[in-house]
């Protein structure tokens, strides 16, 4: 594979040393992106089924897919993650050895200003990660102002929300993340110099709202966990706390690991067998990676293996 990944893959020695992958093994590589993992997957000799939903980083992926051996090694799926038993399923295929997931915003989306997910060039407020449904503009348009509150404190944290929502619907149409940027930045008094635009938490909560992220992540770990072999290898990239913490949740639960209860309290009774296990500590970039790539400062990766436990039932996505 030698097409050049416009970006940085975050923690890619960490994310590979924790899958383990080996000639012949099947991978899913979640969020292909710019294919940054996938690479290294496929080096490792791994056959590779890559989801993505966004069409661009799957038009872009087809071109690896046409250069790879025969059989092909890269599988491509445009299809959300959420869906990758179904997918997989109509490729014949009912385990996997590995599952990685990198999740959020990729920097090809981040980079292209006609995307409309940042604020650093101006450009039409999209943010649709499969370039289909409700765009940012539409919602934040014809939404009420007591809805867009809730997205901006639930999904941004964002603590003065009712401030920025009433903001935003004085001064609806918006058409362009530069106008929405603006308008946040007057409703939370902007500094010129602080460290943090104060627009950066509702952007966020706004892409996370138009794509269903958290909904998507809770979905994927569960298909993981269907997906995964006995002794397969769980790998997830999260870059905020709320993406972390559900990571962090679904790995305690399926692992068993409970909080420690009064001791006065009876014993809970026990629970089903773990689904997983090795549920290895939080890993963070090291300071050589955040000089080399200061966009990984805010990565976490996760990472576990499956046990032989049937899996948990699954909810629909």
């Amino acid at each position: 594979m030698t097409a050049a990944a416009p970006h940085v893959p975050v923690l890619l020695d960490e994310v590979i040393a924790a899958l383990a992958p080996c000639a012949g093994c099947v991978v899913v590589d979640a969020t292909f992106g710019a294919g940054g993992y996938t690479r290294k997957l496929l080096d490792a000799g791994a056959t590779v089924h890559a989801f993505d939903r966004d069409p661009d980083a799957i038009a872009a992926g087809r071109q690896w897919a046409e250069a790879s051996a025969q059989p092909p090694r890269l599988v491509l799926h445009p299809r959300r993650f959420s869906e990758m038993v179904e997918s997989l399923a109509d490729a014949g295929i009912a385990r996997v050895d590995g599952v990685v997931m990198d999740i959020g915003v990729s920097s090809m989306q981040l980079d292209q200003a006609g995307r409309g997910f940042a604020f650093s060039a101006d450009g039409p407020l999209d943010m649709r990660m499969s370039q289909e449904g409700e765009s940012a503009a539409d919602f934040l348009n014809t939404a009420a102002e007591s809805a867009i509150a809730d997205v901006l404190y639930h999904f941004g944290e964002e603590r003065q929300s009712r401030r920025v929502a009433r903001a935003i619907v004085a001064a609806r149409p918006l058409e362009t993340t530069g106008q929405l940027a603006q308008v946040v930045r007057k409703a939370l008094g902007h500094r010129p110099g602080a460290p943090k635009d104060p627009a950066t938490r509702s952007f966020q909560a706004i892409r996370i709202h138009v794509n269903a992220e958290l909904d998507e992540l809770n979905a994927g770990l569960a298909a993981a966990e269907e997906l995964l072999r006995p002794g397969g290898k769980l790998a997830v990239v999260s870059f905020h706390s709320l993406e972390d913490r559900i990571v962090k949740q679904f790995l305690r639960d399926a692992s068993g690991a409970v909080a420690n209860t009064s001791r006065h309290l009876p014993a809970a009774a026990p629970g089903k067998a773990p689904t997983f296990a090795e549920v290895a500590k939080a890993v963070r970039p090291s300071l050589a990676e955040l000089d080399r790539n200061p966009r990984a400062r805010s990565a976490t990766l996760r990472a576990a293996t499956r046990t032989a436990a049937p899996a948990r039932e699954r909810r629909a996505a």
